[in-house]
């Protein structure tokens, strides 16, 4: 049994009632992230999963970055299992998930589906994926109008009982996601209400990828911690003892979330 990472609790911040997040006002309460399934998840002992996470067959930078990612304990979060259809929605070239669930798929008797333009095609027949896998992708989704759209072909292609799993880089809640998406940052209720607006239900959130260190403040947004480490930017160029600090930051404070298709749903 791998030992299991400890979770970090965040403070909770006042927002200011000028930053208020635009949810529907009567939109249900949030639970308290301590309230909802908090605890670590209990990982089983998945020798495929292992295998596929210790293989030397991912890039070095990758596996290097498994202590600030926690992929064995945030896959077994979400509920991932020998066998299972998987999608994952814009992989990008350096598929950091996706060189973990690929062989994980071929090995288990799985399919995995990447996709990049989820409005067109979902790369499965609707109602068969058992798994949908969004990382660090709400905040480009919420400046052009496309995360209802996408939420909706997420659920299409999901079968009943089927699981929308989310990592997201996480702002303060209470501030407004057009204020902050651009930073890369989006509040955690933001994709909880757009999720729940689209049908499915909220059934477990985690700070297994939380990191206290972050404030979120960065001259470069997100981009300017690891992996990217943006130095200079429009001629702001950090000095030397600001990369050392934020580097030390490690990667960003992030938001991890299960969702659930109901059941009953068609």
């Amino acid at each position: 049994m791998r030992p299991l990472v400890l979770a970090a609790l965040l403070a909770s911040a006042l927002a200011s009632p000028g930053l208020a997040q635009t949810v529907p006002p009567d939109a249900p309460a949030l639970p308290h992230r301590q309230g909802l399934s908090m605890e670590m998840p209990q990982v089983q002992e998945d020798a495929a999963l292992q295998a596929a996470i210790a293989s030397t067959t991912r890039p070095e930078a990758d596996r290097a970055r498994d202590g600030q990612r926690h992929p064995f304990e945030t896959l077994t979060f979400w509920g991932l299992q020998p066998g299972l259809t998987v999608v994952e929605i814009e992989p990008g070239r350096a598929g950091w998930w996706r060189n973990i669930l690929e062989p994980y798929a071929t090995a288990t008797g799985g399919r995995y589906v990447a996709v990049g333009r989820p409005t067109e095609s979902m790369g499965v027949e609707d109602g068969s994926a058992d798994m949908v896998v969004v990382a660090r992708a709400f905040h480009n989704w919420s400046r052009d109008g496309r995360t209802d759209p996408y939420l909706a072909a997420f659920f299409k292609a999901l079968r009943p009982g089927g699981v929308l799993a989310v990592e997201q880089h996480r702002s303060v809640d209470g501030l407004n996601v057009a204020d902050v998406a651009s930073t890369g940052y989006v509040p955690e209720s933001y994709v909880i209400h757009a999720a729940r607006n689209a049908g499915f239900e909220l059934e477990a959130r985690s700070e297994l990828n939380a990191n206290p260190k972050d404030d979120r403040d960065h001259p470069f947004g997100v981009w300017t911690l690891a992996p990217t480490r943006t130095s200079e930017r429009d001629g702001r160029a950090l000095t030397v003892e600001e990369r050392a600090a934020l580097d030390a930051v490690g990667e960003s404070d992030r938001m991890t979330l299960r969702f659930r298709k109901p059941e009953a749903a068609n």
